[in-house]
């Protein structure tokens, strides 16, 4: 035990594991963690701390010898992983063996595609994760679509979401019964999210959970809105939102967090994009959450503390990826319709998605949504002839101060801005841009020319 726990120490330098990384010794560490396929047991409860041990030298080890990773694969550990996960099943007295197996696990399968493609066929690595997952958390099903669960292990909890999330790659082909469990998971998020307020491993559970969620087909997620544990039907057309919330909560905790977006905040917004793209429901209930009827248009679209307000400040975010998605979520939501998103977000902010999408001379994008109006109030009727369509908001009207000009003074100030424009473009300090028919953008002469070309003959003949 005292070795194993000197070698622990000794195994995070990468610069002394040359004498360890060898093949008869790494057969040593695998029956000592009970990875040889000769052990068929785990053995008395004493033995318990070395094969944990044993295991926590394996993963530093394989963390930082490219060696021990090729060796790991020759020596097949991901069998004698799959095999002690197996014999780990009952009792609570195994965690720290199924943690530290489970994160052994995640490494493999981040290290190396062949054992995610081995553990997805040759050694039902899904079903056998799935189970050990309702192990660790003493699932008790009420219903097909219904479980009772608590958590005890979190550490080993998120290691099982992650070991799932590798294996779960690229699985687009997988049958929606196969992730009932994941969808019923995210109904304990509520618990965890308010235990999480003052440690963050427990914040890392929803984060995992929605990592997890990614990777589910789009066409299974229908599944998350289920009422009562059972699938949508003509006579049950209620579905139940309260997954889609607790999403949309962590959402908008990652943003008021204020760091790290591109890998806390654009899973959240991507599951959430696709799954308005495609289930009417959940984009519905979502508009209405993200996107309220406007009333009040006095402020900027991005000035607030709502969750609209705190998406379009993301829409010019220095993060190409964060300002990609959070437009990209917001077009969706308004059915990839130009004018209803500029309704909701001003063209200043979304000109980066529409010039993105040749979309600046306004239209729809390529996606078919339901024909159903959005419905404006009174109030937002009432100030839409002030609303700014570049800022968004409506503004006090402004005297023109062309009202008191003579023709004369008119052509002149006109010129004298046509002069300042030619100085600038000559130099090289701006570019005068045009759209194109196809909605992009071109230098201005290459648009007046294709817009010369489209315009229709002009004659009258029949």
């Amino acid at each position: 035990m005292a070795c194993l726990e000197a070698l622990r120490i000794l195994s995070r330098d990468k610069k002394v594991l040359a004498p360890v990384t060898t093949r008869e010794n790494m057969e040593i560490l695998m029956k000592k963690a009970k990875l040889d396929p000769e052990v068929k047991t785990l053995g008395d409860a004493a033995d318990f701390p070395v094969v944990v041990e044993a295991l926590k030298c394996l993963c530093n080890i394989v963390f930082n010898s490219p060696i021990a990773q090729k060796l790991s694969l020759d020596l097949n550990f991901a069998a004698g992983l799959c095999r002690l996960l197996e014999k780990c099943m009952d009792g609570r007295a195994v965690n720290d063996i199924r943690c530290f197996d489970l994160r052994l696990l995640f490494l493999l399968t981040l290290l190396h595609t062949q054992i995610r493609a081995q553990l997805k066929q040759e050694l039902q690595g899904l079903p056998l994760l799935t189970k050990t997952l309702e192990s660790i958390l003493s699932v008790q099903w009420a219903g097909k679509y219904q479980a009772v669960t608590e958590v005890q292990e979190t550490d080993c909890t998120i290691e099982a979401l992650k070991a799932l999330f590798n294996v779960t790659l690229d699985s687009w082909n997988v049958h929606s019964e196969v992730w009932l469990y994941f969808v019923h998971f995210l109904t304990y998020m509520r618990v965890f999210q308010e235990l999480s307020t003052c440690g963050q491993t427990l914040f890392h559970f929803p984060s995992n959970t929605i990592n997890l969620l990614s990777n589910v087909p789009v066409s299974c997620l229908d599944v998350l809105i289920c009422p009562s544990g059972k699938e949508m039907s003509a006579n049950n057309n209620e579905p139940d939102m309260e997954a889609i919330q607790l999403i949309l909560d962590f959402m908008e905790k990652r943003i008021d967090k204020g760091c790290s977006y591109r890998e806390g905040l654009t899973p959240v917004l991507s599951l959430l994009t696709e799954c308005s793209r495609t289930h009417r429901p959940i984009r519905k209930y979502i508009k209405a959450e993200v996107l309220p009827p406007l009333r009040d248009v006095s402020n900027r679209p991005e000035v607030g503390t709502t969750v609209r307000n705190k998406l379009v400040r993301l829409m010019t975010h220095v993060d190409l990826g964060v300002k990609q998605i959070a437009a990209e979520f917001l077009f969706v939501l308004c059915k990839e319709r130009v004018d209803n998103l500029l309704k909701y977000t001003g063209y200043g902010n979304a000109a980066g998605l529409l010039a993105a999408r040749g979309l600046l001379a306004g239209g729809r994008g390529e996606r078919w949504y339901s024909d159903d109006e959005d419905t404006d109030t009174e109030e937002y009727i009432k100030a839409k002839p002030n609303i700014n369509l570049i800022t968004g908001h409506a503004e006090e009207p402004l005297p023109n101060p062309m009202d008191e000009m003579t023709e004369e003074q008119k052509e002149y100030e006109a010129m004298k801005l046509v002069n300042m424009f030619d100085k600038l473009s000559r130099e090289d300090i701006i570019k005068p841009m045009g759209v194109k028919p196809d909605g992009t953008m071109a230098p201005l002469e290459e648009a007046v020319h294709y817009t010369q070309i489209a315009e229709p003959d002009s004659s009258d003949s029949d």
